[in-house]
């Protein structure tokens, strides 16, 4: 049987080879599908540059329809639709505008966010871990764990500490 390759852009599958993998990704139905699937992901302004440079198709404008489709090379779009696009853009921007003023002014200055930190900071400084002694499925070969004292990692075993430069304010267990 084989492996077989999936095309995620055409959803098709077909016997992995080297000459039908090359003769798929070169196709044009390939082409086609993947320049469908990346242009999903374009934003207003990529699509409004792009029509603005092409000239308007003649047989969109006189028919209303083209045997070309999207793979035309002149541009659908009315002038009303480009002008509702061009309105689109600057709502957009504009959101974003006032997204980050409302960003810029929520942010608290240095000063303020330093003392909430030290108001956080103060009435935790006692705390430590819970000791890994009182768990019984915990081994004794475990029980050297960090403590945080004053902001400091001491390391105990048993109740002692094992560095000597850390002996003050050390809680014993």
């Amino acid at each position: 049987m084989g492996k077989r390759y999936h095309c995620d852009y055409c959803a098709r599958s077909f016997q992995d080879t080297l000459h039908n993998r090359k003769k798929h990704l070169n196709g044009v139905q390939h082409h086609r599908a993947k320049k469908a699937w990346f242009d999903n992901f374009r934003d207003a302004a990529a699509i409004l540059q792009d029509e603005r440079a092409k000239q308007g198709c003649r047989k969109f404008l006189q028919t209303g329809q083209c045997v070309f489709g999207p793979s035309c090379r002149y541009s659908h779009m009315s002038e009303q639709d480009i002008k509702d696009l061009e309105q689109h853009i600057h709502e957009e921007r504009q959101l974003k505008v006032d997204l980050d003023q409302e960003e810029a002014s929520a942010k608290p200055s240095l000063e303020e966010w330093l003392c909430r930190r030290e108001k956080r900071a103060a009435p935790s400084s006692g705390r430590y871990f819970k000791s890994l002694r009182n768990i019984n499925s915990i081994t004794p070969g475990l029980w050297m764990y960090s403590v945080w004292i004053s902001q400091e990692i001491v390391y105990t075993t048993l109740g002692h500490s094992t560095s000597s430069r850390h002996t003050t304010g050390i809680k014993s267990l």
